[in-house]
């Protein structure tokens, strides 16, 4: 569990330190459409929806492991999950439109 856990440390380093690296042009600014809280979460996170809440997006949430643990087709503007079932770690969400064509992805991490 150790081994596990100081992965989970240097991978978490390595993405954050590499999505710091990009950065984008001016004249495009980059606009995330989903917003999420509290970061790190402990029994629940609240993400919500910037675009006009479409009924055919999909949201999904994978462990760090790729293992989907997490999967709606009812989003709406202001989505809460309960983490009760989630363990500690890193997480990775992602909203697709009805296409399967990915709007926004995101990471969060739960801490217990």
């Amino acid at each position: 569990m150790k081994i596990f856990y100081a992965l989970s440390i240097i991978l978490f380093t390595t993405l954050q330190a590499s999505s710091q690296a990009r950065t984008s042009s001016p004249e495009t600014p980059v606009t995330k459409i989903v917003k999420f809280y509290p970061n790190p979460a402990t029994s629940y996170i609240t993400f919500d929806i910037q675009k006009e809440s479409d009924k055919n997006y999909t949201f999904q949430i994978f462990n760090m492991l790729g293992k989907k643990v997490y999967e709606t087709n009812n989003v709406s503007a202001r989505n809460v999950i309960s983490l009760s079932d989630f363990f500690r770690g890193l997480y990775i969400f992602q909203l697709k439109d009805k296409s399967g064509k990915l709007i926004d992805s995101g990471k969060f991490q739960v801490s217990k």
